[in-house]
């Protein structure tokens, strides 16, 4: 960097953003010590070999989905209700409804699960049987042919059985 080194423009880094993730790539090994000053991800010493650094990207990458907080707006008889995405357990079909089970209690929207489905799968939603649409990454476990979500037990269909298995095991791989 032209008028400042790395570790001047991290540390002003810092005092601007505390989630934001540096990582140093460097050949100079004594400052490594310095990164925890300004709460460094890693360092990567020259030279660069693929392999490491690309798992290192992924561990980085893996920080920044964790730490985004994707909400959606559901409509319930009340009105509307802001939910985060994580706080959702499962979602239950009931009729013409939908009962979202969450951190915060259960809410219920004049929705079908199959309209749901497409639009949850990409936050890791998925759909084990007729009633329900779950949220991969509260599964604690599974006990014959029932998933467990926070002490509940939601049962998989037999044809969902082997994509849900692939799932939880991706998920668990995960964190």
């Amino acid at each position: 960097m032209r008028f400042m080194d790395g570790m001047t423009a991290a540390e002003k880094i810092r005092t601007l953003d505390n989630e934001v993730i540096i990582m140093f790539i460097t050949n100079m090994i004594q400052y490594a010590v310095r990164g925890y000053e300004v709460d460094a991800m890693d360092y990567v010493v020259k030279p660069v070999e693929y392999f490491a650094f690309s798992q290192k990207l992924d561990k980085a990458i893996g920080r920044m989905k964790k730490a985004v907080q994707t909400s959606i707006s559901v409509p319930t008889e009340d009105g509307l209700q802001k939910l985060a995405v994580s706080d959702i357990y499962y979602i239950e079909s009931q009729g013409h409804y939908a009962c979202y089970r969450t951190a915060k209690g259960e809410f219920l929207s004049r929705i079908t699960l199959k309209e749901l489905e497409d639009s949850m799968g990409g936050y890791g939603f998925f759909r084990c049987g007729k009633g329900y649409l779950i949220n991969m990454k509260h599964v604690d476990g599974i006990s014959g042919n029932d998933c467990i979500i926070c002490g509940e037990r939601i049962p998989v269909s037999r044809n969902k059985k082997k994509e849900f298995m692939e799932l939880l095991i991706q998920y668990m791989n995960e964190g």
